[in-house]
């Protein structure tokens, strides 16, 4: 059981550095080199967590293809709202001291284009086996905030524009 910290109140600093060219290419390179994300979505008003296929659209935003059979496609047709968290720690050391990107971002279903499936399918060909069936839809995710920590001490806001997204 927790014990409340019942101690002297520390004054607060703000944790968050300003945001600099380094901490907008770490960014970008954490969405760019992600195969993979942790996907929140709103289920009947509760939060859930998923993994899905994380690529980018030709201009760099987050892409991912989901099928209607996945509950976190449901919920984001009910509402488009939605978290993705990008990195993952490296083989060794504290998993925390490895950077990661949030996004929050707000979902869009794309009609389906020769083009986006060409370069989604070029880091992701294992897709192909699935890519065409009628319930599979790519998503893209408009990203409105991003949270960079780059590390114990490195935090940073970022906008979309910071992303090459603005």
């Amino acid at each position: 059981m927790a014990v409340p910290d019942t101690g002297p109140e520390r004054p607060r600093t703000n944790p968050i550095r300003p945001t600099d060219d380094e901490a907008r290419r770490l960014a970008r390179s954490l969405i760019d080199e992600a195969r993979f994300a942790a996907l929140a979505v709103l289920a009947e008003g509760r939060p859930v967590v998923t993994r899905i296929a994380l690529g980018t659209t030709p201009r760099g935003a987050p892409l991912t293809l989901v099928s209607d059979l996945a509950a976190h496609t449901v919920a984001l047709r009910a509402d488009p709202k939605a978290s993705l968290l990008v990195g993952e720690p490296g083989p060794r050391g504290d998993p925390l001291t490895h950077p990661r990107l949030t996004l929050e971002a707000t979902a869009r279903f794309l009609r389906k284009d020769p083009a986006l499936r060409a370069h989604y399918l070029a880091t992701h060909p294992k897709s192909k086996l699935y890519v065409d069936f009628a319930d599979f839809h790519f998503v893209t995710f408009d990203v409105v905030a991003a949270h960079l920590n780059g590390g114990f001490g490195k935090a940073f806001r970022l906008t979309p524009a910071d992303l090459g997204l603005g």
